[in-house]
């Protein structure tokens, strides 16, 4: 049945909810809350309402609509966050990346404390510091408490653990006291972690002062390694203490929110202030209409961000009052599980860390759209420009194909995956041919494409092979068989073997050679390739080992490693006397007997 919007209207229930506005082809283009579904819904399809020319231009895409009802607009708020997240809608106002920050986790509940490194907070009555941007700066920091406290780095359960093991090379090199061996005593292994805590919370003037009068003890009895090892300590601690040079009187945790905007994208720039300190920062970059709110696109940064992040600070400073600050606020203090406040600081400091955030933000907008707009240009651009050559209607996942043997020796296929103009690696996938003898290029295209059509749902919206006519008649055939319809283009190459032009339906289209088009094109052929070439030469490899090693008698692959280890080429092996063969450990008289058989009777055959 067709669906009909000004009944469905009618069905409303004046009910807190989410509602979903799906196009023609079913997907999901906006997702939105409302206190009330019968008020807010019908909205959009009143001609009298100035909607704006996003809102008009979304509205003639609408197909039908859903709704969830929902108890409390808090409820509706979190449904809408995670359906946001799930389906990306096209007319949602979106973060362009999802960042996940580092945290420094102490083990305070353990006998033994660890200090480590972790992207997730857990109820587990461990100690969190952080988050961080720098995920390289949070291991050297870890690496630099580990130094300066002694403190444990393997993952042992102690006590009960306790003397099982030899110590590890940590207390050879006087990194560790050892107390997996009971060296040290569990309350002086928990004064160093106290020291530990002391130095994450920024208490840096004790540990200074400290190595610094162990640097000139060292240097005035002459222990200059002592002395120079200090030294450095001394010199990583201060480095760190230098960064902290924004601080706060009020020691509170809090996250400073601020953001720049022009006709087409915002940058939120946030703060993330820790203990009174400023311990980074970061930026994120939206796509905006011209006509959207400032304080709408706050709002909406400020769902999605904080349904993601896992710590969420007890206040946020932001740059505007936002219409939906109450519900907001209640539904991070029910994420937190303590109050959390929202602000816009009108004087003092505050203030003032607001107004750096907005600069900065403005500085990333105008220094890096263009960085921005390349990078896009690469990409999202590029595939853009490969479905208009091609008369489709958008292109978002790309699946190439390419077949790789020498002489007919080991084929084997290549499936590399680009969505967004980006590689997918964690989508590509390996084709070991098997029922093709010899150098058949087009029959092994038709095994590894009728293994990965026959057995997939998750269809692209294009597949590029490797090739031209042939190579693409072979994929239809396969489409035709199994009862899949993707579009196929082939990745046509000149003499000298470099992207020339696409081959579909049945004409070779060229590409201007300077458009991002033809390069992304290029790219996804020197990829696929490259790992069909990369698969097939670790074949090879394993397989020349195995033809001359393994097929001995009673040589297993622990045997095999004994001789490899005993001699240093293969000739070696086959010029050795069952003498020497049988010196080798691992090796009997019996197995070197097999060895020195298998390869000088077969000679004298």
């Amino acid at each position: 049945m067709a669906f009909d919007i000004e009944e469905e209207l009618k069905k409303l229930p004046a009910k807190p909810g989410v509602y979903l506005m799906h196009d023609e082809k079913d997907a999901i283009i906006y997702v939105g809350k409302a206190i009330s579904l019968k008020n807010r819904v019908r909205q959009y399809f009143q001609s009298s309402r100035n909607k704006g020319v996003k809102i008009e231009q979304m509205v003639t895409h609408i197909a039908r609509f859903e709704y969830i009802i929902t108890d409390s607009e808090l409820e509706a708020l979190v449904l809408e966050c995670n359906l946001i997240k799930e389906h990306r809608p096209k007319y949602n106002t979106m973060l362009m990346d999802d960042k996940t920050y580092p945290f420094i986790k102490v083990t305070v509940q353990e006998d033994y404390p660890r200090v480590l490194f972790c992207r997730q907070m857990h109820k587990d009555k461990a100690k969190y510091f952080g988050p961080y941007t720098s995920a390289g700066a949070v291991k050297d920091t870890i690496d630099l408490i580990h130094k300066l406290y002694g403190i444990r780095t393997c993952n042992k359960a102690l006590p009960r653990m306790q003397g099982k093991e030899r110590p590890c090379l940590n207390y050879h090199i006087h990194q560790c006291p050892a107390p997996c061996q009971g060296y040290i005593t569990k309350e002086a292994y928990g004064e160093a972690v106290k020291k530990a805590l002391s130095f994450l919370n920024g208490n840096y003037a004790q540990i200074l002062e400290e190595l610094e009068g162990k640097m000139q003890k060292a240097s005035e009895e002459l222990e200059f390694e002592k002395a120079i090892e200090y030294r450095e300590l001394l010199g990583s601690v201060s480095k760190i203490a230098q960064k902290q040079k924004i601080t706060s009187s009020d020691m509170e945790d809090k996250d400073v929110v601020a953001m720049a905007t022009d006709q087409e994208d915002a940058v939120v720039q946030i703060f993330f202030v820790r203990d009174g300190r400023l311990i980074g920062r970061d930026h994120f970059c939206l796509h905006i209409a011209a006509d959207d709110e400032k304080e709408e696109i706050l709002a909406t940064f400020l769902k999605q961000f904080y349904a993601g992040t896992p710590y969420i600070p007890r206040q946020l400073m932001i740059q505007y009052e936002i219409g939906e600050k109450e519900v907001i606020e209640e539904w991070l203090s029910a994420r937190k599980g303590q109050k959390v406040h929202i602000q816009v600081p009108k004087k003092g400091q505050k203030e003032k860390l607001v107004e750096l955030a907005q600069k900065n933000a403005e500085m990333v907008l105008t220094q890096d759209k263009e960085r921005i707009r390349r990078e896009e240009g690469r990409t999202i651009g590029a595939m853009k420009e490969i479905a208009k050559l091609l008369g489709l209607d958008r292109i978002d996942r790309v699946e190439a194909y390419d077949i790789s043997n020498i002489s007919g020796f080991q084929t084997v296929g290549s499936m590399v995956v680009y969505e967004k103009g980006r590689p997918k690696r964690s989508d590509y996938r390996k084709f070991r041919i098997r029922g093709v003898q010899g150098a058949d290029d087009y029959a092994s295209m038709e095994e590894m494409l009728t293994r990965r059509l026959s057995h997939y749902e998750n269809y692209p919206d294009l597949i590029m092979m490797d090739g031209g006519r042939g190579q693409v008649n072979i994929a239809l055939k396969v489409m035709k068989a199994v009862g899949v319809h993707v579009p196929v283009c082939g990745m046509v190459k000149d003499d000298r073997h470099r992207t020339r032009g696409i081959y579909y339906n049945n004409t070779e289209l060229p590409i201007e050679r300077d458009s991002e088009g033809f390069r992304l094109v290029t790219r996804i052929q020197d990829e696929a390739h490259r790992f069909a070439i990369e698969y097939h030469r670790s074949l090879r490899s394993k397989e020349q080992v195995h033809s001359v090693l393994d097929d001995i008698p009673g040589i297993g692959p622990a045997r095999r490693k004994a001789l490899m280890k005993g001699f240093q080429t293969l000739e070696e092996i086959k010029a050795a006397d069952v003498e020497r063969l049988a010196s080798v450990e691992g090796m009997n008289r019996r197995a070197a007997e097999q060895v020195f058989a298998f390869f000088h009777v077969a000679k004298d055959e």
